[in-house]
């Protein structure tokens, strides 16, 4: 998902280089969107590996 989110980014830095500042806000907020759902994913994944846990063994 983070690749997603750097792609948009390109994107939306070419889109603003060659001036269509409308596609280029839409990228922007889909990179956003996509970061801050990858990183929420990332965290509840940690906390629900972190509350699993291993047994040690014997």
């Amino acid at each position: 998902m983070i690749g997603w989110a750097i792609t948009f980014l390109v994107v939306a830095l070419v889109a603003a280089l060659l001036g269509f500042g409308g596609i280029a806000g839409t990228a922007v907020e889909a990179a956003k969107i996509v970061f801050f759902v990858a990183i929420a994913l990332f965290v509840i994944s940690a906390v629900f590996g972190a509350m699993r846990g291993r047994a040690p063994r014997l």
